[in-house]
This record gives C-alpha cells, structure tokens and sequence, in this order.
C-alpha cells in the first residue's frame, strides 16, 4: 500500500535538482521534468520515481503481454521505457543493425520511492513506508548543497554514416518514395563516443539547462542511462480519453526576435514541413482507430508551431477515446512505435529504415514514461537524448529527418546537423 504525504517546497527548482543528485545513490531512477513549459495535458510537473520493488526486462518476444500482465496484476505506479525494437513484437520485422548500447528492448519497474510535484505541492508515496524513513529522505535531500558538476575528458565524437554516404541514403530512400513504395521515411544516424567515461547527472543536468524542454527525462537501470531532452509526446491516457502529439517540422532559433519569428513564420507555411506533418497525423489517426470508440477520433490542432530554446517545432494533436474492450496496453501496442519516428505506410518504412540506417535504434525512437494504479499512463518519445553504457563505456546519440518527395537530401543533413548540436555541445565534442 501507498500512503501520500504532502510537502510544500520554497524552492521547487533548487528541490527538483537536489531530489536527482540524492536519487543517483539507487539503481533504478527515473526523473521526469516538464521544465515549466505550458501544456494543457499534464498530471505533474515533475515525476521522480526510484528503487526497483519489482521489476520486468525482456526482449522484444512476446514483449507486450508480458507488460499487460505486469501492470494489471501489480496494479501501482510502474515506470520504464520500450524500446523501438518492440516493434518486431507486432510485425514481421527483425533488428540486425550494430548495437553498441545492448539494452534490454523493454524494462519497467515497481518504485519503492515516488515524487509526484504540482506546483510548489511535493507528494511523496513510498511503498510500505513508514513516516521516519520520508522525513529523514525529505530533510536529507534539503541539506544538499553541492551541485557542481565535475570537469571530465571532452569527447571526440565519431560519425556512423558519412555526409557522402548519407546523402546517398537518402537518395535511395527518394528513389523508395517516387516508386510508391512509400510517402515519407524517417531517417536517422547516429553519432558515438567509445572508451568514453561521463557523468550521467552532470550531463543530464547541462543538456536539460540549455533545451528546457517539457519531456525531459534522467533514467538510469544499473549501468544503463538516457540523459533526454525530449519535446515530444507519443501517447496519453487519461481516464478514456487517449492523446497523441506527434512532431514533425523543425526550423532554426535565432538570437534577433524579428528573424527568430520569421523562422517560426516561414515553417508554420512551409509545404514540406506541414506535408510530413499531415502524413503523420493520417498514420496516428489510423493507429488509435484500431482501440478507439467508434467516431471519438479528432484533430484537435493541426500542424502548431511552438518554441523551445533550440529550436521552433511543428505539433499536431490527435485524441480519441478508448473502447472498453481494450486495456490500456493495447493501445501502446496498436499505436507503436510512434509514426513520427518511422514514416508511412508504417511497416513498409520500418523494413526500410532497416535496410539503409547503420545502427540499431534500441530505446532510441522508443518512449519512456509510467503507469498509474488506475491504468492511466504518459509516454514522451526519445529524441534530442545520449544514451550511455557505463560498462562498455559507450555512448551515442542518433538523430533523423523526415524524408519526402519535397526533401533536398544536403537539407535534411543540414537539419541533423542542427537537432545534434545540444547533444555534441553537452559532450563536449573535440571532433
């Protein structure tokens, strides 16, 4: 059982921080930042979740009813990500790229210890608890003073796909689309560092300090990390009501207000960018039809354009409500992955992407996020985000674009170049 105390914090900023460096003492962590960033579909500003009670990790074989029956039999807050390689789970599909991460496809686990703030209101609900053990954590994380983060190796950055080779995938993968065989493909690289040593809290806390985005996430399973600064959303559940806002549209910030807006003008009427957008939102319409109440599926906002520091980005929101029939893991399951990270139609780009991309995406392009008691659930997907393996002392990070029959293949790198350059300033790239 979970009892909730409640806590009002001065500072929740300065809290928020000092929670993440107390955590790092746990295996298991999960730190969920909306960085403040308006929404109108939020629960919490900040999620954090700690200390495996039970847990599930699995490879992508029958992945999905293993994680329905785990989360309707423990029936509590249960935390964790799927990896875009569930997606041979569902289809026909095989993963045999380079892995230099070696996550597991999926892993969820049970918190002994929960965070949930709204505002300056902290709740805290540890499992089987007793009040000493929360005001003793409570004072402990208060006390903390020192934030700094430490001085490491800058990093010397390697490139998976060459600009000459990548130029030449894309021009494979438009000769795909001006056959018919499909209408847009997201293609992604990836860029690594080996016999690279971080500090996953330090890196998390620069890159998160300089994207503020509303999906930030810190997780860390043993010697496995995502430092993620994600502006999107893949899926929410909230009571029947299902939402999804997939990105697709991307365009530069600028340090002068006018050319800064005109950036964000010229995207909200590029006819590229809004094309790619409306495939996607067609391919998430047809995906949450599949658990949908017959005729509940809409478009709420349409290729909306919104501001984060790096950079202005394209959003559209669908909802629908969910069938009865349905568990609430059925809908992941119909819906993933997400089709702004994939293309359309979804299975023939995802036979695609596998052909021409280099790296096997793993919990890149996956989705991170939880389970309430009552079913509900809030997914982001990972983008804009290092993943590291302490052990084999990897670390990498991919980024994509959406490929058209609109798309100038030195463009599309021009925009990978852009979505990198949070990530290789955080590493500190020497390359």
């Amino acid at each position: 059982m979970r009892t909730s105390i409640y806590k009002l914090v001065d500072n929740p900023k300065l809290f928020k921080k000092q929670l993440l460096y107390w955590s790092q003492q746990f295996r298991e962590i999960i730190y969920l930042d909306s960085n403040d960033y308006p929404q109108v579909y939020s629960s919490y500003d900040c999620v954090v979740a700690v200390d495996a009670f039970t847990s599930i990790k699995t490879d992508f074989h029958n992945a999905f009813e293993d994680l329905k029956q785990y989360q309707q039999t423990s029936k509590d807050w249960l935390f964790g990500y799927l990896s875009y390689d569930l997606k041979n789970n569902t289809e026909s599909l095989f993963s045999k790229n380079f892995d230099g991460l070696d996550f597991p496809d999926l892993f969820f686990f049970q918190p002994k210890k929960l965070f949930l703030f709204k505002g300056n209101q902290l709740e805290i609900k540890y499992l089987n608890f007793c009040d000493d053990e929360v005001e003793a954590d409570f004072e402990e994380i208060e006390q903390i003073s020192d934030l700094a983060n430490s001085k490491e190796e800058k990093l010397i950055i390697q490139q998976r796909i060459s600009k000459k080779d990548y130029i030449s995938k894309v021009s494979k993968a438009l000769e795909h689309i001006h056959r018919g065989d499909i209408y847009e493909l997201n293609f992604c690289l990836e860029f690594f560092a080996e016999n690279a040593t971080i500090n996953p809290f330090g890196k998390f806390s620069l890159l998160n300090e300089i994207s503020q985005p509303p999906f930030a996430t810190f997780f860390k399973n043993n010697k496995h990390f995502l430092l993620s600064a994600t502006p999107e959303r893949y899926l929410r559940k909230d009571g029947e009501r299902i939402i999804s806002q997939p990105i697709k549209g991307t365009a530069k910030r600028f340090a002068d207000p006018l050319e800064d807006q005109n950036s964000k003008n010229q995207l909200a009427s590029d006819p590229k960018e809004r094309s790619e957008n409306i495939m996607i939102t067609d391919l998430v319409r047809n995906d949450l039809s599949k658990t949908a109440q017959k005729g509940s599926v809409e478009v709420t906002e349409l290729c909306g354009v919104y501001s984060f520091l790096q950079v202005h980005q394209m959003i559209t929101t669908i909802t629908s409500k969910q069938d009865s029939q349905y568990a609430a893991v059925d809908v992941i399951k119909t819906t993933f992955p997400m089709g702004s990270m994939t293309g359309a139609p979804k299975i023939a780009a995802m036979k695609i992407i596998e052909e021409l991309e280099e790296t096997k995406r793993g919990l890149y392009s996956g989705a991170v996020g939880y389970f309430t008691p009552d079913g509900d659930f809030d997914f982001n997907v990972v983008i804009r985000s290092i993943l590291y393996n302490q052990e084999q002392k990897y670390v990498s990070f991919s980024v994509g674009s959406a490929i058209t029959s609109l798309s100038i293949p030195e463009k599309e790198y021009e925009e990978c170049l852009l979505k990198a350059k949070a990530m290789r300033e955080v590493l500190g790239d020497l390359a």
